[in-house]
């Protein structure tokens, strides 16, 4: 007996949770997806190269940048069309939605929620525009997990500060106008807004990923760069800065995993009813249907624990330990379907032809950054026996 096969998802009904508003806005976010993404994509992904300024530009247009910010230029929409806009982009690649999310729940949030009015006004209309790329310095290179002990410092001279350090791992670093930059000082961490033409300044390009390929990675050094009083975020003091921004990221990436894991599923299906083998499509065997059962069991399960996570921070209600749940699971089921469909596809899977084995990759990293499993894992593991187990 053959039915008509129904997407990904269906049998959750997820469209009967959102409101029309939000299924608009995942609509036309998926349009944009289908006709500026899917075409180029995997030659970006081959090459190693992304049109950043000219998508910065589009994704302005679009709305998404800095989305669920108020005032500024930018949309102020909720936090769950942003995740379902987080959805879509990373259904077209990671690093897509990576490079949206660093400017918009990173470097864009960051000076909306800390900076002074000057800051805020010289910079969040052009980033909302695309006309102005952001980046966010946190990582080193010895210090990912472990942000507090970050090396790069700011020293006090006359009423200027002076930078010295290094971050690694930043997103858009090569393109970005402007950088936040956390470093040591006397008065604890702090943030500055650095324009990235500051003498001092310079951003080195990461090559030779075998993940996130359509996206910049950059190191960044900073050697004797001065700064006016002004640079520095007035808005807060110490970890909870740039923690409460990774928090802003982390939310996007708990609906971006379901966006590829959606993806790869979608490709997979596809690909088992078309293939046969021993006379019959690969798809009619109960081995694949199990596999597909048992992802789209995990698909629709992480995408209810998005929304559901989504719906409480729209109430100011979402806690820290509840991201890293969200974080946590979809990014380690979303990684393990995308596993699971490259097999599925055989020889095929690990080809460009095909999304999945760049979906896979990419996952690799989604899996480790804003906080790699483990921590997460810690986290949790801290909120239910009130123990820190970090160390």
């Amino acid at each position: 007996m053959t039915n008509q096969p129904i997407a990904p998802l269906a049998l959750f009904a997820i469209d009967s949770l959102l409101s029309e508003e939000e299924r608009a806005i995942r609509d036309v976010v998926r349009g944009f997806v289908d006709t500026k993404i899917r075409p180029s994509i995997a030659d970006w992904f081959e090459t190693g190269t992304i049109p950043a300024r000219e998508l910065a530009l589009e994704l302005g247009a679009l709305g998404v940048l800095g989305m669920h910010l108020e005032g500024y230029g930018c949309a102020g929409t909720s936090a769950v069309a942003y995740g379902l806009a987080c959805t879509e982009l990373e259904a077209g690649d990671s690093g897509i939605r990576s490079l949206v999310s660093v400017q918009g729940s990173l470097a864009m949030y960051a000076i909306h929620a800390f900076g002074s009015e000057e800051h805020k006004d010289a910079w969040l209309p052009r980033m909302a525009k695309g006309e102005a790329i952001g980046c966010f310095g946190l990582t080193e290179a010895d210090f990912g997990s472990n942000p507090s002990g970050m090396r790069t410092a700011a020293s006090k001279d006359g009423a200027d500060w002076v930078l010295n350090g290094s971050k690694m791992w930043i997103t858009n670093g090569n393109v970005a106008d402007v950088a936040v930059v956390w470093a040591q000082t006397e008065d604890g961490i702090r943030g500055f807004v650095v324009p990235t033409d500051t003498p001092g300044f310079q951003a080195n390009e990461i090559k030779r990923k075998m993940s996130l390929r359509a996206s910049v990675t950059s190191e960044l050094v900073f050697t004797d760069m001065r700064l006016p009083h002004s640079a520095m975020l007035p808005g807060v003091r110490g970890l909870k800065g740039p923690l409460s921004c990774l928090n802003e990221a982390r939310f996007g990436i708990v609906f971006g995993t379901m966006g590829a894991a959606r993806d790869c599923l979608e490709t997979a299906i596809s690909y088992a009813i078309d293939r046969e083998q021993f006379d019959k499509p690969i798809a009619a065997y109960q081995l694949t249907q199990k596999k597909f059962a048992d992802m789209e069991l995990e698909l629709g399960k992480g995408m209810l624990l998005a929304l559901h996570l989504g719906r409480l921070k729209d109430q100011h209600a979402l806690s820290p330990e509840q991201i890293s749940l969200g974080k946590l699971n979809n990014a380690r089921e979303a990684l393990d379907i995308a596993r699971e469909c490259r097999s599925i596809l055989g020889g095929n899977g690990i080809t460009l032809e095909y999304p999945v084995i760049r979906h896979m990759n990419n996952l690799e990293s989604v899996f480790t950054y804003e906080g790699t499993n483990e921590m997460h894992t810690l986290v949790i593991g801290q909120a239910l026996t009130g123990i820190a187990a970090y160390r």
